[in-house]
């Protein structure tokens, strides 16, 4: 009877201290590795950084497709920008210009 109870007592002593060094290592394990741990937030945070950066790309090119298209307005043309796009379109070119030929498949617009 005696050692039923040592083992009851060491039963006793030892299961809830177990459960609670597991409860904590499982919650500093989620906090690095989890679904939303250190290791998620930063590959957040560098998708986040990512998507800022094609943003502003977006945003730059827009600006400079936009700034083209209200050059080629009626009441707005602008004679630089007709002036290129008629050499693109006919393939058109002064006597005292270098000409450098793109393959078929190689357009500039």
């Amino acid at each position: 009877m005696h050692i039923f109870h040592a083992i009851k007592r060491f039963i006793k002593a030892t299961i809830p201290p177990l459960f609670f060094l597991m409860l904590t290592a499982y919650f500093v394990k989620n906090t690095f590795d989890g679904d939303y741990g250190l290791k998620s937030f930063r590959i957040q945070q560098e998708q986040m950084i990512r998507a800022q950066q094609s943003q502003k790309d977006a945003i730059s090119e827009f600006n400079a497709w936009n700034k083209r298209v209200k050059g080629l307005k009626e009441n707005a043309l602008d004679a630089d920008l007709l002036d290129e796009r008629t050499r693109v379109m006919l393939s058109y070119a002064h006597s005292d210009e270098i000409v450098i030929p793109y393959k078929t498949n190689e357009h500039l617009y």
